[in-house]
């Protein structure tokens, strides 16, 4: 299947939601792939939590504009606000997060007014909180709440914030056997395939729902799609993280050749290891 309305997790709910296991037998293993900024063709794979959950959350903290900037002793100054907190938000995981506890806390969105010399009434922040452990994400949500709540009434605020979960994503956990067998399958059914483990990888993926809606083991790995000779003097450089546009950059473009044949070569192998293996 081909996952429709990417990069979020209504599709995969909604997709099951529409009777797709109703429509279609379900599978007894799901296997997938993403592409990601690694030498066109190299695989990605890792057993157990391999995928960050992924939380989206919109928050609403409230002032009392509509003043004029040159009386700032009247109004309550939500841009102010807004911008205090999510300063202090990069506390949460410099502070509250062990060194070896993986997590990441974006502020992506900061909106506010219309015009430059007049005090909004609200300013509003989009937030993503990543984790692969649970307790750890509860403690970064926590943080949140407390935050945004405590400088909100540092500024005297007359409405607490709202904040509002827009998407959610479950970790995704790749089975131990059916990696171990897809990764045995790529060993015997690829020639020159560089297959690695990325370690715990803070992007996310809804796949999980699919696999799990169907009661069925997991494998999702990566597929890299940049130049090699490209991210092999990055690499040796040292400037992969800034010289390798990664997914969502306005620079990424996936190499075509070999990849698009790479990744057909993949899921081939993938297939028939467990075809074979029920005919």
């Amino acid at each position: 299947m081909f996952q429709p309305a990417e990069e979020r997790a209504a599709r995969d709910r909604a997709i099951v939601a529409d009777g797709l296991f109703e429509r279609a037998p379900k599978p007894s293993v799901a296997r997938g792939r993403h592409v990601a900024p690694l030498p066109a063709g190299m695989l990605g794979r890792r057993s157990g939590a391999a995928f960050a959950g992924a939380d989206q959350l919109t928050i609403t903290m409230h002032g009392r504009g509509g003043d004029h900037g040159s009386r700032l002793e009247t109004p309550v100054d939500p841009v102010v606000m807004a911008v205090a907190a999510v300063r202090r938000l990069q506390t949460v995981i410099a502070r509250e997060v062990a060194d070896g506890d993986s997590a990441v806390l974006t502020a992506g969105q900061v909106q506010a007014g219309s015009k430059h010399n007049v005090i909004p009434n609200d300013a509003v922040l989009g937030l993503s909180v990543r984790s692969s452990i649970v307790e750890v994400h509860e403690r970064v949500m926590s943080g949140i709440e407390r935050i945004v709540n405590a400088e909100a009434a540092a500024s005297v605020a007359e409405r607490e914030p709202e904040i509002v979960l827009q998407d959610s994503l479950p970790v995704l956990v790749n089975d131990t056997a059916a990696t171990s067998h897809t990764r045995a399958a790529f060993d015997a059914g690829l020639t020159g395939q560089a297959v690695m483990d990325p370690g715990a990888v803070t992007g996310s993926d809804d796949v999980g729902i699919i696999s799990d809606a169907a009661g069925v083991p997991l494998c999702f790995w990566l597929l890299g799609d940049t130049e090699p000779a490209e991210f092999a003097a990055a690499s040796a450089a040292g400037t992969v993280d800034r010289g390798i546009p990664s997914n969502h950059s306005p620079h990424f473009a996936p190499l075509i050749s070999p990849t698009l044949e790479a990744g057909i070569a993949v899921l081939v192998v993938a297939a028939r290891e467990r075809l074979d293996e029920a005919t």
